[in-house]
């Protein structure tokens, strides 16, 4: 993943975007920069209405992290509530008026990784099974070899691009025009929330038609949630398919594969980055 480095170290104190100074309660004499960088987003801010703080914006500025977010980490209450890297992520950012949980999937997936590299290392090792023999063994993945990944919706033939962070398409089967949209963190949580709410009821899952209620945004120009939500729990399986397919296609995001080589057989193959619980507890 591309990063600016150039703002690590010292300030310049004209600078009005200089690093935060932290100052000792004790003793008001010492003081220490707080290192910041600038974490490329995978949007480049293109996706967000004109009032949100990373509209626009290709980077978001974000301080290394500390053992106060160490300490969030490991919060009982932080992790039995699942909340406990969204605080992390929060506190990282230098603008206080971005919301992570407003900030696209992918964007916010650019800062996780960009927090686990100030925190611990840009090599993740973690357990893998290989593809081929099924062999379990320990892998190192370079986080920083992740790059950004987003295709320009105005050039794909089947999705335009509204430019108010909707886009549209026209289903294959059905034929309905449908405006989608992007989803943010808030929408991943709600989605988690709900298929673990649907496990502890022993409730049917619904994760796909859950998705689809949240990416639509109107149906041949309606936009009421009722017959938003009858479109997506009756549209054909190719409707289905096109629309998730679509959003696939536009979403910005980090592309999280990695080269893999088993050890035992020597099988060889691209590898999706697992976010096991070590990938911010390594030494568990």
């Amino acid at each position: 993943m591309s990063r600016n480095r150039e703002r690590m170290g010292l300030p310049n104190p004209t600078d009005a975007g200089a690093p935060p100074t932290q100052t000792h309660q004790d003793n008001p004499g010492f003081s220490f920069v707080v290192p910041t960088e600038f974490v490329e987003l995978p949007s480049k801010g293109r996706f967000y209405p004109e009032n949100h703080p990373l509209h626009n914006q290709e980077t978001i500025e974000i301080k290394q992290m500390t053992a106060k977010e160490e300490d969030m980490l490991s919060s009982r209450a932080l992790l039995k509530k699942g909340v406990a890297i969204d605080r992390v992520l929060q506190s990282i950012v230098i603008n206080n008026a971005i919301k992570v949980d407003s900030m696209l999937i992918g964007d916010r997936n650019a800062l996780l990784i960009a927090a686990r590299v100030s925190g611990y290392g840009q090599n993740y090792e973690t357990a893998v099974n290989c593809p081929a023999c099924g062999e379990n063994q320990k892998h190192s993945f370079d986080l920083l070899e992740l790059e950004n990944t987003a295709l320009d919706p105005d050039e794909t033939h089947n999705i335009t691009n509204n430019n108010d962070g909707t886009f549209t398409t026209t289903l294959p089967r059905s034929g309905a025009v449908v405006d989608f949209r992007l989803l943010n963190g808030r929408d991943e949580k709600a989605l988690v929330d709900l298929a673990e709410n649907n496990r502890k009821r022993k409730r049917a899952d619904s994760l796909v038609t859950s998705q689809l209620k949240m990416l639509i945004v109107t149906v041949n120009g309606e936009s009421d949630q009722s017959i938003v939500a009858q479109v997506a729990e009756s549209i054909p399986s190719i409707d289905a398919r096109h629309l998730r397919n679509c959003y696939k296609e536009i979403a910005p995001n980090v592309d999280m594969t990695q080269f893999f080589e088993c050890e035992s057989c020597g099988h060889e193959q691209e590898l999706e980055v697992p976010l096991t619980a070590d990938f911010f507890w390594p030494d568990i």
